[in-house]
């Protein structure tokens, strides 16, 4: 049955359908975080503490808010953040591709994604491949090929993870793999919730839970915690590794996962294009500080030698402007997106970036300019004590690796 009324104004309500439509474990995954939720809490209540200093005259009639990513053009500074298998909808990630690419936004491709990278690049041919340090080196190599060969413009290294586990409000039981009995167990979640169950069926296909973006050359394609597995039992990546896998892509390469200045030193010392200060969302060390405190030391000590984007805790347009104020060259959404497509498919992530959209330009023109990058400190209230620093130390002693 169609919505009765499918826009949303906000993204806070993208959210509440969200919540309405989806089956309780579903909404759960998206939910995510970790622990007690203080990082994910903190992500999205920094933002509110900083107040924006408005100019009363000499606004600008016209307003430019595109810029570039990584040598990629972008109507706006923002970007999607590459998320795992978004089985919220059946299109799933070649939804949100289509929808950035009428919105003219760089797509974000997780290699744990629910669709190939193939059929991503050719939805939105500006899409960057996202990794995590999994496997051994030839299978490393054999998927950057892959991203390569369909198109991708540049290559995510996700490190900030260390397999935290455990949710105050409990974690939702997720399935390996989705067969019959399974989905007799997961009858009493997904009945309450037939709107989902309907999008699904129209497709003739159930929901997948396979990764195909790290099937290897001749097998099958694992499932989601098969993949996980094999991540959880590689050895964790060296600063010299981080750069073997930069020289190997030879094209533009972001790291994301960056919350230390020492880290961010390090990764322009190795010769990254950019680096997203994020904590993955809040669902990894939780009590990890909110990433937009965090922004302002590393955009200071890299920003002139790397690009700096942020992710974390972004659900207005008057974040963006923040996070421009304060030193990042973009942001980079996750749950946001995936509550707009929960909520009404491509036409709501298209929603969502329109909501992000224009809430940027009111704050560029309320701030008195006429370009995203003309935004600065100056242009914010910024409480005592909000900025904070991590690993501000020289890095020049260093144990090498």
């Amino acid at each position: 049955m169609p919505l009765r009324n499918p826009w949303f104004e906000t993204v806070a309500e993208a959210q509440r359908r969200a919540r309405k439509r989806l089956p309780y474990m579903v909404y759960g995954a998206l939910l995510a975080g970790s622990e007690r939720g203080r990082t994910i809490k903190d992500n999205m209540d920094a933002f509110g503490d900083l107040g924006f200093a408005p100019r009363v005259v000499g606004h600008r009639a016209e307003r430019d808010l595109s810029t570039t990513v990584m040598g990629v053009e972008t109507s706006m500074p923002v970007l999607i953040s590459p998320t795992g298998v978004q089985a919220v909808h059946p299109d799933g990630e070649v939804a949100v591709a289509r929808a950035a690419a009428g919105r003219g936004v760089i797509m974000g491709l997780s290699s744990f994604a629910s669709k190939p990278v193939e059929e991503v690049v050719a939805a939105n041919p500006n899409t960057f491949f996202q990794m995590y340090w999994s496997g051994d080196r030839d299978a490393m190599l054999q998927r950057m090929e892959r991203a390569r060969k369909a198109g991708a413009k540049g290559l995510i290294a996700t490190l900030d993870w260390s397999f935290s586990h455990g949710r105050d409000w409990g974690s939702p039981a997720i399935p390996d793999r989705i067969d019959f009995r399974t989905m007799v167990r997961m009858v009493p979640g997904v009945l309450p919730r037939p709107g989902w169950l309907w999008r699904f069926a129209r497709t003739g296909r159930i929901p997948d839970l396979t990764v195909p973006n790290l099937q290897p050359p001749g097998g099958q394609a694992p499932t989601f915690f098969g993949a996980y597995g094999e991540w959880m039992q590689t050895p964790p990546p060296t600063w010299d590794d981080v750069k073997w896998l930069r020289e190997e892509w030879g094209g533009p390469f972001m790291l994301k996962g960056v919350t230390r200045v020492d880290d961010a030193r390090r990764a322009a010392d190795i010769g990254v294009t950019a680096l997203s200060v994020s904590n993955h969302g809040g669902n990894n060390l939780d009590t990890t500080p909110a990433t937009i405190r965090l922004l302002p030391a590393i955009a200071e000590a890299v920003g002139d030698r790397v690009e700096v984007l942020l992710d974390g805790g972004v659900r207005r347009g008057g974040d963006v402007a923040k996070a421009l104020a304060l030193g990042a060259r973009a942001v980079l959404i996750g749950r946001a997106y995936l509550w707009g497509l929960a909520a009404n498919g491509q036409a709501g992530v298209e929603n969502v970036l329109d909501i992000l959209r224009s809430g940027l330009d009111s704050a560029v023109l309320g701030l008195g300019h006429s370009s995203v990058h003309e935004l600065s400190p100056d242009d914010l209230f910024i409480p005592p004590g909000f900025r904070l620093t991590l690993g501000g130390g020289a890095v020049a002693d260093a144990p090498a690796d």
